[in-house]
């Protein structure tokens, strides 16, 4: 009785939320059928709406409402629209390389460049003896950003390295993605702070009490990225925490691959950082080029940054265009392997024509649901005659693609949505012979540490296994 005379006194209150909630869910409806992509999961939406507008307008808020049309303002001001000319007058164009590949070319809006020395970082302690010592050599400034900074053994070795070049006068800027780096304290900015560095979470205007804020929680910045002077970056899979050093007890050894450029590349991964900073703090960074661009080396390189600010999902059109050009092998390595219709369909047309498919997935979980949903995945390749190899030497985190002897990426992009057309990722393109040898030869030792799923593993999997990973799989768009 209480509870329908509560109901009773406040029945206009009630009714306004609720009607509020439908005109709500009718504005979310609209929005989703006039920037609608795939219509099975605008049809999705749709029903859910109807049917049950609380809390599908939050949930839709959350995952569904994407609005990031001030990064493209920020990409206008920092300077994209003139950034191939300016790499022309630099006469670091690499013209021959990026006819050959138009797409990756039009992706990125940045050309090959050429005259870089590139190297490989196999896990976690060549890549940050690597960084740590380029930071020592920093005289001008150092961009860092990472999907993840912890404050364990690595972070604070990571931090007193930034802060002994601050101190010296160096300008130290770092970008931290707000929900990879949740637990990071606030005692770990403001020693950085005290020492000159400038460091913000990318959403550090775009919180829960300001407009938008809401909306763009679920898009991270899963970006990990250094650059030195303009000279030299690092880019790959590695963040800032003592499991990349394989101190995690439950998941052992941690496998990732960063690589490290010296040369004109340098400078396409600054002005991806300068974009980013723009957006995350409103500030615009002087587009600072080295008095001479060193030019180390003979290899060309491109730099892909990709994001849901793009018009189009300029991600999975990059993968899918290197995937179709396949013609002996197709490596692929990721923690995570989710793919979208329109990458499932180029993969299965690449055995089809007899290319050497292969995936290297982790055999482990970090991540339950998505792990979960890589298997439902992974076992429709193994019926489409796809070899899919699971990593057994520890935790698999590096993100490669190798295609014959053309063409390998290296970078942030796992082969999930996710990274294809909700986060903002980069990608290092290499053509060169030598580097895509060294990229073969590595991963050929990979898969000599796994092992092969055949068509008698898949029937050997319980049935409650079987319907997990296939529940999973219907959380495949937002994982």
């Amino acid at each position: 009785m209480d509870l329908v005379r509560a109901i009773a006194d406040n029945f206009s209150f009630l009714a306004t939320l609720y009607l509020a909630n439908y005109a709500l869910a009718f504005v979310c409806a609209v929005r989703e059928i006039m920037n609608s992509r795939t219509s099975q999961g605008t049809i999705a939406w749709l029903l859910s709406l109807l049917i049950l507008p609380f809390p599908t307008t939050l949930i839709y808020l959350l995952f569904g409402w994407k609005l990031f049309d001030d990064y493209a303002e920020s990409q206008i001001h920092s300077g994209r629209s003139w950034r191939l000319a300016r790499s022309e007058d630099l006469r670091i164009v690499d013209k021959e390389t990026s006819d050959e590949w138009p797409v990756l070319r039009k992706v990125a809006e940045l050309p090959f460049l050429y005259g870089n020395s590139a190297s490989l970082l196999i896990d976690g302690e060549d890549t940050f003896a690597s960084i740590i010592d380029g930071i020592s050599r920093a005289q001008d400034y150092i961009l860092v950003q990472f999907y993840i900074i912890r404050d364990d053994d690595l972070g604070r070795r990571f931090a007193d390295a930034l802060i002994e070049r601050a101190d010296a006068g160096v300008q130290v800027y770092v970008l931290y993605d707000d929900a990879g780096s949740s637990g990071l304290p606030r005692r770990y900015k403001k020693r950085l702070e005290d020492h000159g560095v400038r460091i913000f979470g990318f959403n550090h205007r775009h919180t829960f009490l300001r407009l938008y804020g809401l909306t763009r929680i679920n898009y991270r910045n899963h970006r990990k990225n250094v650059v030195v002077d303009g000279i030299e970056s690092w880019v790959g899979g590695h963040n800032i925490g003592d499991e990349y050093l394989g101190k995690n007890t439950k998941l052992g050894r941690w496998r990732d691959t960063h690589v490290h450029v010296t040369g004109p590349a340098a400078l396409a991964c600054a002005l991806m950082f300068r974009e980013d900073w723009l957006w995350a703090t409103g500030e615009e960074l002087p587009a600072r080029y080295p008095s001479t661009i060193p030019t180390p080396g003979n290899q060309p390189i491109l730099v892909m940054p990709t994001g849901p600010a793009d018009k189009l999902e300029d991600c999975a059109i990059a993968f899918t265009e290197v995937i179709s050009r396949a013609r002996e092998r197709l490596w692929i390595v990721s923690p995570y392997f989710v793919p979208g219709i329109e990458v499932q369909t180029a993969l299965y047309a690449a055995s089809l024509r007899g290319v050497d498919v292969r995936i290297l997935l982790p055999r482990k979980p970090d991540h339950l649901l998505v792990w979960l949903a890589s298997y439902a995945h992974a076992d429709q390749m193994v019926m489409h005659g796809i070899k899919v190899h699971r990593y057994d030497k520890g935790f698999l985190h590096q993100k490669v693609i190798l295609c014959d002897d053309q063409i390998a990426g290296i970078g942030t992009v796992n082969f999930d949505y996710r990274s294809f057309n909700i986060n903002f990722e980069a990608t290092l393109w290499f053509t060169d012979s030598d580097m895509i040898a060294n990229i073969a030869a590595m991963l050929e030792t990979d898969f000599e540490g796994s092992y092969l799923t055949t068509e008698r593993n898949l029937r050997r999997r319980s049935y409650p296994f079987r319907l997990l990973c296939q529940g999973a799989r219907l959380f495949s768009p937002i994982l």
